[in-house]
């Protein structure tokens, strides 16, 4: 819903779509509004032939139906618990112009006692606190047939490290932006219990992913390069 807002709050001035990922059973929950993409038709219980294991879906997969289905200049991919501001999209655009080709927003992290869209003008104005990961990733459409992204699935640490890893070697003007209040999640807790198996597995196709990239790797692009 706070995509949606946000969208509405620039028509007329910036051209923004809003598309979806699934498996077939999720039809029933898109929203209006967005575009559904071709439903993902693998999950890591196919890649590591896993019955018991969560089916979530691998980030090249998402991404993939993104570039695909879209013409837009610019790519956006969110954590599903992100939430935005309404001058979001604005902002985004204003970091554009202003020259990056990519970069990162960390989100503000909000008491956990909101729970309905009711609420979100006072989740708009609640500052939170701050977050040290990555959750929300704006690069040129131009970069994705660059990455790097192996078979890493969402909802498990190291996708959001392989992401900026991938950002960081192929932009030529990355940025994060650490401070500002423009998207936000629901619950102040940083790390959460993880599956695991699909733990160790996401850091292995993590590192297998950092050999390949290895040689564009350079600190100097780093966030927070300038620090002890």
């Amino acid at each position: 819903e706070s995509l949606r807002r946000a969208r509405e709050k620039t028509l007329g001035s910036i051209s923004v779509e809003l598309l979806t990922a699934q498996f077939p059973q999720d039809h029933a929950a898109i929203p209006d509004d967005y575009r559904a993409t071709p439903d993902l038709q693998r999950s890591v219980r196919d890649v590591w032939q896993g019955d018991s294991l969560p089916p979530l879906p691998l980030i090249a997969d998402i991404l993939r139906r993104l570039y695909e289905n879209s013409e837009a200049e610019y790519l956006i991919y969110t954590n599903l618990d992100i939430a935005v501001q309404p001058h979001f999209y604005e902002s985004v655009s204003n970091f554009i112009r202003s020259g990056h080709d990519a970069f990162i927003i960390n989100r503000r992290r909000l008491p956990g006692h909101y729970r309905d869209i009711a609420e979100l003008p006072l989740m708009y104005a609640d500052k939170g606190k701050s977050h040290p990961g990555f959750d929300c990733f704006v690069f040129r459409r131009e970069l994705f047939p660059q990455f790097q992204l192996g078979n890493v699935c969402i909802g498990i640490p190291f996708i959001e490290i392989l992401m900026g890893q991938n950002l960081f070697c192929h932009a030529l003007n990355f940025k994060l932006f650490d401070q500002e209040h423009l998207t936000f999640h629901i619950g102040e807790d940083i790390f959460k219990p993880r599956n695991p198996i699909l733990l160790q597995k996401n850091r292995a196709e993590f590192w297998k992913c950092i050999q390949v990239l290895w040689p564009l790797l350079d600190n100097r692009k780093f966030p927070y390069a300038d620090k002890w």
